[in-house]
């Protein structure tokens, strides 16, 4: 087996105080901010259903059109 190497072991509290200070690093974006990317969101959804319904309808059309040649 080998053996770990000899690296120092954080204690729990040190961790906690490590998990803190990179919590209050976090910048949460602004209600404008959040709003304006879920419509961007949205739109894009939007299109992007149609643009596979689009694509899937024209597969199956021509899959439907090579089997009727069988």
């Amino acid at each position: 087996m080998e053996e770990r190497s000899a690296k120092s072991r954080t204690s729990p509290g040190e961790f906690m105080r490590q998990v803190q200070a990179e919590g209050r690093k976090i910048i949460w974006p602004t209600r404008q901010e959040t709003v304006t990317t879920s419509i961007f969101v949205g739109i894009m959804m939007v299109i992007l259903a149609f643009f596979f319904l689009g694509i899937d309808t024209l597969f199956g059309k021509l899959v439907q059109f090579l089997l009727s040649l069988a």
